[in-house]
């Protein structure tokens, strides 16, 4: 009996190491990002660069994700994410502009890698009464990462400057390592296993026109999704200083509500499920989604009120979207494929968030086009979402763990 089979709260910790460094190289640049500008001479688009590049890796790279996983095996891939997030991380922390792009590219194309591969082993690994429970912790390790990093490189840089701040992060990648060890074993973390390729004729495909239609209402979904939360967390503290006479400072510290309350969702979302299935549980959470940019519309001055229920919304639509891609994945392959597809069309859509808020925004002069952009992206999430749960329930359940 394996580790992660023998103890399951390993494999749980394990994953959660690993979602550390999925998220929080990337937020570490945010607080620290003036200083880079400074110390490079970037001007302030070239600087926003370095915090678009990983989510365009998250959308260009998915291709690359599914050969590593299909040549390496599923293990050797979450090896290499952690192992290649730590040579990014270092890359960039190390050089000139030259290397603080290349460092971050390093560090978005191994990121694509894990978020491909980890909804596969918790398919694989987790069996069907937890595979929710599995997801939504991994999902709440996710922003867990990025509200330790988003507050943390501060303080860090003030004592080390930026470089020595964003190389601290590489503790998270040797905690990421250890944890999977222990679970995969050294042998099983580093030897590639290729997956085997069936004789022709003999591997089952899942109904093309049903598989087509779900997937397509998933990735609009999960598109809106990203959409949202990308856009949202890029343009609310110039919002709460415009709309409500916030200093920059404290607009920032203001917005990490939202950040913070998505570890609630995450792991609310699972109970959700078992409640409500996923259907009830999109339906809740698109809800809530759609409260954030209403509220925000209508009733400004409740700022926090709306900025908590978007937390918890981003991190429980998160959450239900990968529930689904496990949930509708018939095979390890068919997972890899379909978590590949989904976030790809997503992570495209939502590279665009923060400009097509922006150009909104300076069109419009003012928060209202952007706010109802986003609404209409939620609502989008909303419908979308229903529609993907709803042929999700009358799918046959695939064997899982």
């Amino acid at each position: 009996m394996t580790p992660r089979r023998s103890a399951p709260w390993l494999f749980v910790v394990a994953v959660s190491l690993v979602a550390l460094v999925l998220r929080g190289p990337i937020v570490a640049v945010a607080p620290v990002i003036d200083a880079v500008r400074d110390d490079l001479a970037l001007s302030s688009g070239q600087a926003g660069i370095l915090t678009s590049i990983p989510v365009l890796c998250f959308s260009l790279a998915t291709p690359l994700a599914l050969l590593v996983i299909r040549r390496a095996g599923p293990d050797a891939a979450v090896t290499a994410t952690v192992l290649g997030v730590a040579l990014g991380t270092v890359v960039r922390s190390a050089g000139d502009t030259v290397a603080v792009v290349a460092g971050t590219i390093l560090i978005g194309v191994f990121i694509t890698i894990g978020n491909v591969v980890v909804p596969v082993v918790i398919r694989r690994d987790v069996p069907a009464r937890r595979v929710d429970l599995t997801t939504g912790v991994y999902t709440a390790a996710l922003n867990i990462g990025s509200t330790v990093t988003s507050l943390g490189t501060a303080p860090l840089a003030n004592a080390l400057g930026w470089r020595g701040a964003l190389l601290a992060w590489l503790l998270l990648s040797a905690l990421a390592l250890l944890g999977w060890l222990a679970v995969a074993g050294p042998s099983g973390a580093f030897r590639p296993v290729p997956r085997p390729v069936p004789p022709a004729g003999l591997a089952a495909a899942p109904p093309r026109v049903f598989r087509s239609a779900t997937v397509l209402a998933l990735a609009v979904c999960f598109s809106s999704q990203a959409f949202s939360y990308y856009g949202v967390t890029a343009w609310l503290p110039s919002l709460l200083v415009d709309r409500n006479g916030f200093s920059v400072e404290t607009a920032g510290a203001s917005s990490s509500v939202f950040q913070v309350a998505a570890v609630v969702g995450a792991l609310g979302v699972p109970l959700l499920v078992r409640r409500l299935a996923p259907l009830g549980s999109i339906a809740l959470v698109g809800s809530l989604w759609c409260t954030v940019p209403a509220g925000l519309l209508l009733a400004p001055d409740l700022w926090a009120l709306w900025c908590a229920l978007g937390g918890i919304a981003q991190g429980g639509g998160f959450t239900v979207v990968f529930v689904l891609v496990v949930r509708l994945s018939q095979s390890d392959a068919h997972a890899s494929r379909l978590s590949a597809t989904v976030q790809g069309i997503g992570y495209a859509v939502a590279a665009t968030a923060p400009t097509v808020l922006g150009i909104a925004h300076d069109t419009s002069g003012g928060w209202d086009a952007p706010l109802l952009v986003v609404l209409a992206s939620t609502t989008s999430f909303l419908v979308f979402g229903t529609i993907a749960a709803a042929r999700q329930r009358r799918a046959p359940r695939p064997p899982v763990g």
